[in-house]
């Protein structure tokens, strides 16, 4: 059933059948995500058939492959795209879903570094082209696609202003390389006195609710605003006329659509974090560990806005 976390069932299912351009994928490690919180729920854009596994990247040990895959052998350690299906022991995905990692990486880092670190690089890369000393304004800069978007910004030559709700979660951004570090209140007016009035070239927004609006306000003329989904519970209900006046742009950015219909410049990307990660540049921080029995205690501490 479509429910919270706690609703989830531990158990054995059948092993999954191989077909041809597909592999079999003995999973090392699974990430949490936001959108595994709300798949569960019913409430996210794409929802697989019921019943179903739910995680949506993993990585793990290539075991066996199916006719017409030349991409991959049996041995490569990869991370994989599913969608769902990763919180369990084995998975069968198309070959196009899986992309081997570097040999410095291991498989936690594997597994969190996708969805989180290819959405932030997606949104300020291709969707707002972020340019070197442009001010960077990230909500809920201390969950884990704002650490992101804290640690890509920087990589990408932006000042990084991170916005989150406790002194301990601004210093937690500011140890990753956040340039200012701010809370939420009266935040329209700290944007403009941190930058002379000017405003904010872009903002990166995973919150949504009132937080759009009124981050929105300190946005510099021609400024973009990054809609990343909606942490906050609600979607914001905004004033269109706003955009007209102060001339800036509401950005989209859907990257389950950007993997598979942009998969070139998703290989580019991925290649991109790689060796940002080699260069130290960007640390997927792994904050706690769980079995695979306890999969429903880690989103329910995400559901519940546990991690820092």
């Amino acid at each position: 059933e479509l429910a919270g976390p706690e609703k989830l069932l531990f158990g054995d299912v059948d092993d999954p059948e191989l077909g041809n351009g597909q592999v079999l994928v003995e999973i090392k490690a699974a990430s949490v995500n936001f959108p595994d919180v709300l798949m569960i729920q019913g409430l996210y854009q794409f929802q697989p058939p019921m019943p179903f596994i739910p995680g949506a990247e993993c990585s793990g040990v290539i075991a066996e492959i199916g006719e017409d895959v030349n991409s991959c052998k049996v041995g490569d350690h990869v991370f994989v795209m599913a969608g769902n299906g990763c919180f369990a022991e084995k998975l069968v995905v198309d070959a196009v879903r899986v992309s081997q990692i570097p040999k410095e990486m291991d498989f936690p880092v594997a597994a969190a570094l996708p969805m989180t670190y290819g959405t932030s690089l997606y949104a300020l890369k291709q969707r707002a082209d972020l340019q070197p000393g442009e001010t960077l304004l990230v909500l809920g800069a201390a969950g884990g696609v704002g650490l992101s978007a804290v640690e890509i910004g920087k990589a990408m030559g932006a000042k990084v202003i991170a916005a989150a709700s406790s002194i301990e979660k601004q210093n937690y951004t500011k140890s990753l390389g956040a340039d200012i570090t701010i809370g939420y209140e009266n935040i329209k007016e700290q944007l403009k006195e941190l930058t002379n009035n000017k405003g904010v070239d872009v903002i990166f927004d995973p919150v949504g609710g009132e937080l759009f609006e009124e981050s929105s306000r300190a946005l510099s003329r021609y400024g973009k605003i990054l809609v990343i989904g909606f942490a906050s519970g609600k979607i914001p209900k905004f004033p269109i006329n706003l955009a007209l006046v102060k001339e800036f742009d509401i950005v989209g950015v859907f990257w389950g659509a950007f993997t598979r219909n942009n998969t070139d410049a998703f290989k580019e990307n991925m290649n991109e974090l790689f060796n940002w990660f080699k260069d130290g540049k960007i640390n997927p921080q792994i904050e706690e560990k769980f079995k695979l029995q306890d999969a429903s205690k880690a989103l329910d501490k995400i559901l519940n806005r546990g991690t820092k």
